[in-house]
């Protein structure tokens, strides 16, 4: 089932990251429909240092975390790498979850062509997995919720068995915060 705008009403970025793992995303492409479940998340708001909207400064990179709830948020790092964020906040706030790591489910053969057949390490990060789906910055501001979106989020039923909270890692500022969420078995 397509996960609708309710999945985020009333809840906290931190209880969306959390709430993500076990959900399904999900991207139709042309060359078929790819799948994978969410086992890793970070969260990020406006009221931290390590956030692009730190202090609710809006910018041009940034300002579709400003959009309410269930839209993708695609940036570019490192000169490099492309990265997905879930906005999770109503209209106007910034905050955003980051997804960094799926298991694939449908698509692998995709993926594979996607990461030129790098089948050990093929969607454990949040740029290998944006590099495995194929997302970039065209992506940026897709509406997960809209009815026609090719990428949106289902929810088929993965429960975490057990979820690790850790500090977020690759960042600098504000990383002795626990907003890391994994988990590697699901029911």
């Amino acid at each position: 089932m397509k996960l609708k705008q309710s999945f985020f009403n009333n809840k906290s970025t931190l209880y969306v990251a959390e709430d993500l793992l076990g959900k399904v995303l999900v991207y139709q492409t042309e060359q078929g429909v790819l799948k994978g479940l969410i086992n890793e998340t970070e969260a990020y708001t406006q009221d931290e240092k390590s956030c692009h909207a730190y202090g609710g400064k809006k910018t041009k990179r940034n300002e579709v975390m400003f959009c309410p709830a269930g839209y993708l948020y695609v940036y570019f790092t490192y000169g490099m790498y492309h990265c997905i964020n879930i906005v999770t906040a109503k209209e106007g706030r910034a905050e955003a979850v980051l997804i960094r790591s799926i298991i694939p489910l449908l698509g692998k053969g995709i993926m594979l062509q996607h990461r030129k057949g790098n089948k050990k390490h093929l969607a454990d990060g949040p740029a290998k997995l944006a590099m495995a789906y194929g997302f970039n910055k065209t992506h940026n501001g897709l509406n997960l919720l809209d009815s026609n979106s090719v990428v949106y989020l289902e929810d088929l039923g993965h429960q975490p068995i057990k979820v690790n909270i850790t500090n977020r890692i690759g960042i600098s500022q504000a990383k002795d915060l626990p907003w890391r969420f994994i988990c590697q078995k699901f029911e």
